[in-house]
This record gives C-alpha cells, structure tokens and sequence, in this order.
C-alpha cells in the first residue's frame, strides 16, 4: 500500500512539473505568495524546474497572510517583496475593480481586488507573469465545502467539484483582466485541462478522510514535506486569500 502511494506523489509531482512546463514559458516570474502549503509547494517547484522566481505577497499591514509569508521565507529564502495595502485609498480602488468586473460576488471582488495589488506589485518589479496555486483547494479538497458534502456521498463531493472549478475558471478570467491593467498575466498551471483530467483520477481518500477533516489535500501536504516544504507550510490549515489579507474585513467596511 505505501508503494502505491508513493508511487501516487511521484506521479503528481510529474504532472505539476508537467502543467507548469506546458502553461509557463517565462522563466523569470512572481509567485503570489501566502506561505500556505499550496503556494509554498507551487513556490518550490518552480525554483527546483530552476525558474527565475519572486515570492510576491500582499495584505493590510500586520495581515496573517504578510506575518506568515515572512515567516516561512525565512526557510526558504527566496527573493520577497511585500506590498502593504493603503487603507486610504482602498475604498477608491475596490469600487473601481467592482465596476471593472460588474459583479456584485463578494468572492469575485475581494480576490480581483487581490491580484489588483499582486499585479501592481509584479509591474513595480518589471515582472509580466505571476504564477498561482490556484486549483490545488478545487481539485483536492481544500475547501469546508467538501467536508460539508462527505456524508452524502462520492457522487456530492464531485457535484461540489465541478461547481468549484466552473467557478474559479471564471473568476480567474475577471482576474486577468484585471491584472492586464498592468501589463500582468496571472497564470494557473494547476487549472489546466490535462492537469483537471489528471488529477480527478486521484482517489478521494487521498485528499479528504471524512466529515471531521480539518486539513484535507493530504496528499498535497504529503508530496509537500518530500520535496523539503517547510513543516510549519505542510500543516497549515486553509485560509483563504481575502481573510489572510484583511481584504475582507476591509471591504465590507466599504458596503
């Protein structure tokens, strides 16, 4: 059992090589960058595939997600720019971003306006690609989402599955278009269509144990620690862009 296993995270270490040789052609490029493991292990990767990488994180000033990302470069030590949010001008920026994209999804909004500041912080560095994770919580149960529809079944947690990738396709093009403000590409190697198709055949048990599981992508985490992640990434649990950033919190002040 443990050589197949095994034999599973080389298999997945292939693939993400693979989806990231195919989707990225620039070889110096920024990663958005939280210190979680699925942004360190994208991180990792990259560099190990000996591409030209800039760890690139945003948030309010004191945010979780800029106290966890230095934290955890302090591992890897990896080139890092922060940029820290400006709450004065926030407000102007959002509702621009919520006009840009004309969508009244919190989600939506909170992550353009995300990637609105990764991609203002990659131009600042004469980067014009930005490298995500974006996919791993979709295609390996990161989110509660999967938890809440364990109980109900294999066929459920692929119902969740295919609403959340839908979902996440398209925020990702408002996303982009966004970023192309900048002159920016945001890309997802992880959300490619081969890699989708790959990584569904993954068996359920290997990314979610059941209603109670807190962490889920445990064959993320797994591949993580041998390939040298950071402990303090591998077991780190999911909190996603717009909370570790403080954008949240800060844009329903604007509503």
């Amino acid at each position: 059992m443990r050589e197949i296993v095994e034999e599973m995270e080389k298999e997945l270490l292939e693939n993400i090589k693979n989806s990231i040789s195919e989707t990225v052609k620039e070889k110096k490029i920024g990663i958005a960058f939280s210190g979680g493991v699925d942004s360190t292990l994208i991180s990792k990767i990259c560099s190990d595939m000996n591409y030209d990488i800039t760890l690139l994180t945003i948030g309010f000033p004191e945010s979780h997600d800029i106290l966890f990302a230095k934290q955890v470069n302090e591992y890897l030590n990896y080139s890092h720019h922060i940029l820290e949010i400006d709450s004065n001008t926030f407000p102007g920026i959002s509702s621009k971003i919520r006009q840009t994209i004309n969508t009244e999804n919190l989600s939506w909004n909170e992550n353009c306006i995300a990637f609105h500041y990764v991609s203002q912080l990659a131009k600042s560095l004469e980067l014009d690609t930005v490298v995500t994770a974006n996919g791993i919580d979709e295609l390996f149960c990161g989110y509660n989402a999967y938890r809440e529809a364990f109980s109900e079944g294999e066929s459920k947690i692929h119902e969740v599955m295919i609403y959340k990738l839908d979902n996440e396709l398209k925020m990702m093009k408002a996303v982009n278009l966004i970023s192309s403000k900048f002159g920016v590409k945001i890309l997802q190697p992880l959300l490619s269509p081969k890699f989708i198709d790959y990584a569904k055949t993954i068996p359920l048990s290997e990314k979610i144990h059941d209603s109670e599981d807190l962490y889920r992508k445990h064959i993320i985490r797994k591949l993580a620690r041998n390939i040298d992640v950071p402990e303090i990434s591998c077991t780190k649990r999911k909190k996603a862009l717009q909370y570790g950033s403080k954008i949240h919190k800060a844009l329903l002040k604007t509503r």
